[in-house]
């Protein structure tokens, strides 16, 4: 991947098997230079650092022009500087982790007790990507000592439990608030079939955002969402244990598509979760993550096809828009490969 790739900025590979090479704003910019930091972890080889060594600084960068960074800076500034703070202390990592979760805080609504999701007019929207975003804050509260990222990162997840996990484990996408009040007005279905379905990304996102959130605070409500989310999802997940891309999804002519990059984002947070459970009551969660794994391993990877340049095939990016169907994606392959790495003793989490 690093003769392929190289210092593009990949989102999506097609039929192709050559990823694109989008912005440095864009949301996905952090998971291929995240790829390089664990390799770089995992094996010690320099070559993986010094090709991921200034992605930070081309992130930084940015926040000097005109830009569309928005609530997903901790996708991009976890894998990038606070990754290479924590393997090399470098102090520069440390200043722009930093910035990234002053940004991140200032887009927090205290009326509704939401981080806001994207930029433009929508000043009242939150999604449930935001809640994988939170490492940031708590990462920065640690580093900082300043217990306001923290609390705000805290009750954002109290957000997340009220008004985004449904009862049965299932998630909204979005939640829409009045900005100005903070009342709760409406939930849309976004990426996911309709604003009652069970989109399985944002499920996946749910689940291991409440895991890391309960390792941050010890506070148990979270660490009880984060097994209801995991509940609903396993129980959901079709004979090859990889779920469509939506749970609730009406069957279309032919075969439901399937997301890859869910499964593999839900078997590393089920990792994570099984961590914080005593031996018995975690395993059932570590034994989901492996067949998970197992399967993505088996069925949905390239080893047979070294000339593609992404590792998970059959991932679904936003279908009712018709955008990135049966195609790979980046952060399916930077959570896949973030799984592997963690049943091999890897123990620098960053999200």
């Amino acid at each position: 991947m690093l003769e392929q790739i190289g210092d593009k900025s990949p989102h999506v590979a097609g039929a192709s098997g050559r990823y694109d090479d989008l912005r440095l704003d864009w949301w996905t910019s952090g998971f291929w230079p995240g790829i390089l930091w664990l390799a770089h972890d995992m094996t010690g080889e320099e070559r993986f650092k010094q090709a991921v060594w200034n992605w930070d600084e081309r992130f930084e960068r940015l926040f000097l022009q005109p830009n569309s960074f928005d609530h997903d800076v901790g996708f991009q500034f976890l894998p990038t500087a606070v990754y290479k703070h924590r393997l090399t202390g470098d102090p520069d990592g440390l200043r722009r982790g930093l910035f990234a979760a002053n940004f991140l805080a200032g887009r927090f609504n205290p009326k509704g007790r939401f981080i806001r999701a994207w930029n433009g007019d929508k000043h009242g929207w939150s999604i449930i990507d935001t809640a994988m975003n939170l490492s940031l804050l708590f990462w920065a509260a640690e580093q900082s000592g300043d217990p306001r990222f923290a609390q705000v990162a805290a009750a954002h997840a109290d957000t997340v439990l009220s008004q985004f996990i449904r009862e049965d484990g299932s998630v909204h996408h979005i939640v829409v608030f009045d900005p100005a009040t903070g009342e709760r007005l409406e939930a849309l279905g976004g990426q996911g079939a309709a604003p009652d379905s069970g989109w399985s990304r944002g499920t996946a996102w749910a689940l291991y955002g409440m895991a890391n959130t309960y390792r941050h605070t010890g506070n148990a409500a979270y660490l009880k969402a984060a097994q209801r989310v995991a509940h609903y999802f396993i129980a959901h997940l079709p004979e090859d244990h990889v779920p469509h891309w939506d749970f609730r999804a009406e069957e279309e002519a032919g075969e439901t598509p399937r997301d890859s990059s869910a499964g593999a984002i839900a078997a590393s947070g089920l990792i994570e979760l099984a961590a914080h459970l005593p031996e018995k009551e975690g395993r059932g969660y570590q034994a989901a993550a492996l067949r998970i794994l197992q399967s993505l391993d088996e069925n949905y990877c390239t080893w047979d096809n070294p000339a593609h340049e992404a590792i998970l095939l059959h991932g679904t990016g936003h279908k009712p828009a018709g955008q990135n169907v049966d195609v790979s994606l980046i952060y399916g392959d930077y959570f896949f490969a973030e799984a592997i790495a963690k049943l091999n003793g890897w123990r620098n989490r960053i999200f």
